[in-house]
């Protein structure tokens, strides 16, 4: 990553409605975007935090989870990044984003497979697209997304584009995210 990239605090690739996995109405006021590992236990508390801001603000906001998988630090990270959008071509990226941060002690290649079956996907072809790494550009494109982002760290947050590095325990997070809300409705009233 260059120096350039670490000082990057703008979201470098948009939002892609037909690429990313959203949560949310695309009108909704605010965009929060996490960049997160599933073996990083910081973004097994954010999960939870972030799931409290869905809860509570509903509508209000639109959720987009990109991989950015530590490996440096975490041995199934990659893994389990590559499970998790093997599981999105079968239409269940939430269930299996939601069951491996519910579930995610032991992310080997066999627990993927296994947490597949648990979910009801067809376990012949995802083991054949998780052993063949079928969706692995996709995971890739996320890191590269991240580090053009500034990203060096999970969990990172970008709401509504701009890089948010304060503390992102629930009530900074929503505090922060009720003032880009406002921000944005006064956007659209001029």
């Amino acid at each position: 990553m260059s120096e350039r990239d670490k000082n990057n605090t703008q979201l470098s690739f948009p939002v892609n409605e037909s690429r990313d996995h959203i949560q949310g109405p695309v009108t909704a006021a605010v965009t929060l975007v996490e960049y997160g590992d599933y073996e990083c236990p910081y973004c097994a508390q954010a999960y939870l935090i972030v799931k409290e801001v869905q809860e509570r603000l509903g509508n209000k906001v639109r959720f987009v989870f990109r991989n950015f998988p530590l490996t440096r630090l975490r041995p199934h990270a990659y893994q389990s990044a590559l499970a998790v959008e093997t599981a999105a071509a079968q239409g269940k990226f939430w269930e299996m984003y939601d069951f491996l941060f519910k579930h995610g002690q032991s992310l080997t290649d066999d627990n993927l497979e296994l947490s597949a079956a648990k979910l009801g996907l067809n376990v012949n072809k995802f083991d054949l697209e998780f052993r063949d790494r079928t969706y692995s550009r996709h995971v890739d494109e996320d890191i590269q997304s991240g580090e053009e982002s500034g990203v060096t760290k999970t969990p990172t947050f970008f709401i509504n584009g701009d890089r948010y590095d304060d503390s992102w325990d629930l009530d900074s997070l929503l505090s922060e995210l009720d003032e880009a809300s406002v921000f944005s409705w006064r956007q659209t009233e001029q």
